[in-house]
């Protein structure tokens, strides 16, 4: 049979649109088919502008722009402990769930410690907690879902959403709540049809800032009226100054059907290089973002992961000593500016709008970049924060922070 005329028209492929041309642009790029507008609306460099300068950099340069620790693991848990004569097949593939005995050293410390019951099959080891959200952001989110991410955030997270064509919605509120009732009500107003998932993070990053217990229920109540998943960012849960009950509560507790929790060896033992971090909640979730993580990395590192196995074993104690020496400079660094102390995580974040010039916080990055300090934009953290500015005092040597934390005072005026 012959295809009619109107038929052979109906398959011949019609003009198609230029792709757009954009400021800076090169030639050669405009022969190339587009990229996504997604991609092209996520930063490059979130945590400082200077990555291209810092080599060059004349004087001492304290890097704390970046929420990474000067420490090393202990001696036990470095990836040169790791011996292929101990492991077998230490350099195949492993299984994309995890190593089993990592997962159930997992399952036994998120129930010692965390009060939370999980089997195996609600438990994944990710390539770190980036990896971990990342996945579970392929797996619970469709384009155009939107992603409620209390603000000042993490600066990955709204990129995270985004990758998957889903809707980073800012959610001003840890400087703007100051109850359970104003908490509540500031995800709420931003709550809408296409609301899918509260992102909750505590210890906060950037602010130090731990949610009260009672604002967690709240959320959890929110989340269950509105059929949102809740992802419970746990990754600072070892470095809480507050003591008590108050510090260790988890939003899982008060939602656990729809609340996936979200923890890294990265922070709590100095292993961000060994990425290894896991996902613990309802076995469907699990299931799928087991999915989306073997097409994104396949599995973590087996060697991170014996460091990790390593670190849940053995590693109570140089934990517990980080975190003294982690509290006391969070401490000293706070006096120093006149901030609120931190009451967790490795950060503090700062107002500094009365130091903005005609230069803007370019120009204040700039000031602090010349006295050898590396600081953060706070716009990276949510809209609504480019003029505050992230700092971490973990990032070097506690006389070194100090000494930073001094030449970033005399830029302030503090």
């Amino acid at each position: 049979m012959t295809a009619s005329r109107a038929d052979a028209a109906s398959l011949t492929p019609g003009p198609t649109s230029a792709p757009p041309v954009l400021p800076g642009m090169r030639q050669a790029d405009r022969l190339l088919p587009g990229i996504a507008p997604e991609a092209e609306a996520m930063p490059g460099a979130v945590y400082s502008p200077f990555a291209d300068r810092i080599a060059s950099h004349p004087g001492p340069l304290f890097p704390l722009h970046v929420g990474d620790t000067w420490r090393d693991p202990f001696v036990g848990a470095r990836s040169e402990d790791i011996a292929s004569a101990d492991h077998k097949r230490l350099h195949a593939y492993a299984d994309t769930r995890g190593l089993p005995e990592l997962i159930e050293a997992i399952r036994e410390k998120l129930e010692d410690r965390n009060g939370l019951q999980h089997s195996s099959d609600e438990i994944l080891v990710t390539a770190g907690a980036t990896g971990g959200l990342s996945a579970l952001a392929g797996a619970l989110l469709s384009p155009g879902d939107e992603m409620l991410i209390l603000a000042p955030f993490w600066p990955l997270i709204r990129g995270i959403a985004q990758s998957f064509r889903a809707k980073p919605v800012e959610v001003p509120f840890f400087d703007r709540v100051d109850s359970e009732a104003s908490a509540e009500a500031a995800v709420e107003a931003c709550v809408t049809p296409r609301s899918r998932v509260l992102y909750v993070s505590t210890p906060s990053n950037p602010t130090g800032r731990i949610i009260p217990e009672a604002w967690l229920k709240a959320l959890a109540t929110l989340a269950r009226r509105h059929n949102l998943w809740i992802f419970a960012d746990e990754v600072y849960e070892d470095y809480h100054y507050l003591g008590g009950s108050e510090a260790h509560a988890s939003i899982a507790r008060y939602a656990p059907e729809r609340t996936i929790s979200v923890y890294s060896f990265s922070k709590s033992y100095a292993m961000a290089g060994q990425r290894v971090g896991y996902l613990a909640g309802p076995a469907k979730a699990i299931e799928n973002a087991r999915k989306l993580g073997t097409h994104l990395y396949y599995h973590p590192p087996v060697v991170g992961q014996r460091t990790a196995l390593a670190a849940l074993r053995e590693g109570g104690d140089w934990l517990a000593e980080a975190h003294r020496q982690d509290r006391e400079v969070g401490l000293k660094v706070a006096e120093i500016l006149g901030e609120s102390s931190p009451q967790g995580g490795t950060f503090l974040f700062v107002d500094v709008r009365d130091r903005l010039d005609s230069r803007g916080m370019d120009g204040l990055l700039e000031d602090c970049f010349d006295q050898g300090v590396l600081v953060a934009p706070g716009g990276s953290c949510g809209a609504a924060y480019a003029g505050w500015i992230r700092m971490s005092y973990t990032a070097a040597p506690a006389a070194e922070v100090l000494d930073a934390t001094g030449r970033l005072a005399s830029v302030l005026g503090r």
